[in-house]
């Protein structure tokens, strides 16, 4: 039996409107049956901090914080939930079709090939247990929801967030690599942050290959690199919404 194609798209580094914008013309592409499904990995350039698409309340200094001489973005994602700082962390994002079952239940056939893919790198995850009080926390890092991945130590290393149209989901994610320590307390908070420890000998390359082999296992599928074409990027481009806040 023929296994179904998806597309890889590299990685690269971007502005979050950007990067969020990317996400959201492959899930339209995706839902209109014109795009196949996807799989790529990204990382945020400037340093940003993302809102969900609900998320009104923010604290006003957010608007003024800088790392490393650049000022951080501000972004809404198009998906839900609290917001992320996405400094040091490798964000992922699929954008698939024909998950049956409730939100929860697509959460958990999505984040399988996550759990899979860095068990083959030593590091055990676990689902997080927080009920919906987490809707009253700005941090998305600070609780872990069934929808989350948790270290042993009860650190979250995974955050994921989902947007569906029609039959077509898009659900991406931040794993927390290097953070900074200082950085994130600033945002959200003294002792707020949790320390993630992981394997020494990982690198952004390794986890990479690792997810992307797990989820070939996962959805029985094969993957197609394809970077982004010149007119894909026109296409992009002309319809960006300015998600800068």
């Amino acid at each position: 039996m023929v296994k179904q194609v998806w597309r890889l798209i590299p990685h690269f580094a971007a502005a979050g409107n950007l990067q969020m914008a990317v996400d959201k013309w492959l899930l339209k592409q995706h839902e209109q049956g014109k795009h196949p499904p996807a799989l790529r990995f990204y990382t945020w350039s400037p340093p940003a901090i993302s809102l969900g698409y609900h998320q009104r309340q923010y604290p006003e200094f957010w608007h003024n914080l800088t790392f490393a001489g650049d000022k951080l973005d501000l972004v809404r994602r198009p998906s839900g939930g609290r917001a992320v700082l996405h400094q040091g962390d490798l964000t992922y994002a699929i954008i698939v079709s024909g998950i049956a079952g409730s939100r929860l239940q697509a959460y958990t056939k999505i984040c399988e090939f996550l759990i899979q893919g860095w068990r083959s790198l030593g590091v055990e995850l676990s689902y997080g247990k927080a009920g919906r009080g987490y809707i009253h926390n700005p941090n998305c890092f600070a609780t872990a929801t069934g929808a989350d991945l948790i270290l042993s130590n009860g650190s979250k290393l995974i955050g994921s967030s989902q947007l569906r149209q029609g039959c077509a989901i898009l659900q991406h994610g931040s794993m927390i690599l290097h953070p900074n320590a200082d950085l994130f307390n600033q945002v959200f908070g003294e002792n707020t942050f949790k320390a993630v420890e992981l394997p020494e000998n990982l690198d952004q390359e390794i986890i990479i290959h690792s997810l992307i082999n797990a989820a070939c296992d996962v959805f029985d599928m094969q993957v197609e690199v394809s970077p982004i074409s010149d007119y894909e990027w026109e296409e992009i481009l002309n319809v960006l919404d300015d998600l800068r806040i």
